[in-house]
């Protein structure tokens, strides 16, 4: 997300990505408008005092989007762990954090920000992400559900003080330089997204290594009559008979407890180095209507985002939300546990996601400029297509250790759809919103999070095969749905020519 296209501006130019949302790795807020444009003057010759200020303006940039990257590198990957190593407490420790999430979306980033204001909103919530990878030390429902809390109401707030910050940042380099405002802070997003993407690599390079360190050839070895039990046969306690399913036994204590600790310094590390490096934001001018765009209050968002669901678009849209939610935890749960770890083992999980979160960002660059060739329609079009063929093609694929190029094929295509839908969900919310963009935006956090929940709380319950059929019916109800607007819109369209 946030990628540059060749003029220098974010691939998808709209004014609505300001409030775009970003969900990955358990956290999605509503972006910060920009302030009105200041006319930019050109550049100039700056004195040596302004260099200085637009020095340190850019390494609060980095130090911010750095920091973010660490944290991200351990907590995404040890969220896709959770199904594998601790199964029914990991997956139901996902659930509540989504849950916790929703009510802080809309009652706490207003309230936090206005009381620490937004560079020690950023620490403190950090701390909440470090709390909750401290608790793989030991797993249980006891600590994993109360720090999933603690992360999920820290979440929003985090995301929320990260979006006026680099907003707020953004109007005064602007200012400073003489440049175009709205053209500074798309740059500054792209830095930051350029930096987060790439966590998604780190993270899971790290616990693959670990994980595969020390292994031997025997305990790599496939039981072969195990295997049947693998793909979409796969379910939670199912019972194997005389059947030893190897794959699925968490690792040693020893690796996870090395992974924990290398993710939880990254996650300590983020918070210090906002806590030590980032100037406080009311240097640069940091002002009052924080949290919210309009300066609404969390009880205020709320009434506007119930109001909004009549909104018939609106409600033509839940199901596609729902399904973005659904599709991301499932390649990240049901995926990795059922297909990987049961095929290859719990050391190749990180392998395989390294692929879906580069494709991901690659096709999250590339749909910018072809939405502006093709149209809003066939990308959504060829985004649901690519899913039902990963969909038909898990249903009937028996996951073996000779297909390993199959295991990186499914996790590439699935991270191609991934990408349609995290980018162009948003902008089409910007596009049908455009009066209303707030309540809008807390819809999308309210029926994605749904989605999430949904898919955690049947993955300790259902058989993979039911979740497919269940993905298949969510994704197909979504694009009706989706093809109902556009119809609608093309008839809009039609009236007003004629």
């Amino acid at each position: 997300m946030g990628p540059h296209n060749d003029s220098g501006k974010m691939a998808f130019d709209n004014k609505a990505y300001y409030n775009d949302e970003f969900s990955q790795g358990g956290a999605a807020v509503t972006e910060k408008k920009p302030p009105a444009e200041v006319a930019p003057s050109g550049p100039r010759e700056l004195t040596e005092e302004e260099k200085k200020q637009k020095r340190g303006m850019l390494k609060n940039v980095f130090v911010i989007s750095f920091a973010f990257m660490c944290l991200f590198t351990s907590f995404q990957s040890m969220a896709n762990l959770q199904s594998s190593i601790n199964k029914v407490d990991g997956t139901a420790s996902l659930s509540t954090l989504y849950a916790a999430l929703v009510v802080s979306c809309a009652f706490v980033p207003t309230w936090m920000i206005k009381k620490f204001k937004a560079k020690w909103t950023l620490a403190m919530s950090m701390l909440g992400y470090a709390t909750y990878i401290a608790a793989q030390f030991y797993p249980t429902v006891y600590t994993l559900v109360p720090t999933a809390i603690l992360l999920g109401l820290g979440a929003a707030p985090m995301w929320s003080a990260k979006c006026t910050y680099l907003t707020q940042v953004g109007q005064k380099y602007a200012e400073l330089v003489g440049e175009d405002t709205e053209v500074i802070i798309t740059r500054f997003f792209g830095i930051f997204f350029l930096f987060f993407q790439s966590s998604q690599v780190w993270g899971n390079l790290i616990s693959s290594s670990v994980l595969s360190m020390g292994n031997s050839d025997t305990e790599n070895e496939i039981n072969e009559a195990a295997l049947k039990y693998c793909g979409a046969n796969f379910c939670q306690d199912q019972d194997l008979g005389n059947v030893t399913l190897d794959n699925l036994d968490p690792p040693p204590a020893s690796k996870i407890y090395t992974m924990a600790s290398i993710y939880l310094f990254f996650a300590l590390l983020s918070s210090a180095l906002i806590a030590l490096l980032v100037d406080p934001l009311d240097k640069y001018g940091e002002n009052d209507r924080v949290g919210s765009s309009t300066g609404k209050s969390g009880w205020e968002l709320l009434v506007a985002t119930f109001n909004h669901m009549r909104h018939p678009y609106q409600i033509l849209i839940i199901p596609l939300t729902i399904w973005s939610g659904v599709e991301q935890a499932f390649i990240g749960a049901d995926f990795t546990a059922a297909f990987v770890s049961c095929g290859l083992g719990v050391h190749m999980v990180g392998y395989v996601m390294i692929c879906f979160g580069v494709c991901d960002a690659i096709c999250s660059v590339s749909f910018g400029p072809l939405i502006k060739l093709f149209g809003r329609v066939p990308i959504f079009t060829f985004g649901a297509l690519v899913n039902v063929a990963m969909i038909i093609t898990l249903l009937h694929w028996m996951p073996h250790p000779d297909d390993l190029i199959l295991f990186f094929v499914v996790a590439a295509l699935w991270g191609v759809s991934d990408a349609v839908w995290q980018t162009q969900i948003n902008a089409l919310y910007g596009v049908l919103f455009t009066g209303s963009s707030e309540a809008a935006f807390s819809n999308y956090r309210l029926w994605e999070s749904a989605g999430y929940i949904l898919a955690y709380v049947v993955s300790t319950s259902t058989c993979i095969q039911t979740k497919l059929f269940l993905n298949l019916g969510v994704l197909v109800t979504g694009m009706i749905g989706y093809w109902a607007i556009e119809i609608w819109e093309y008839s809009k369209s039609k009236k007003l020519k004629a």
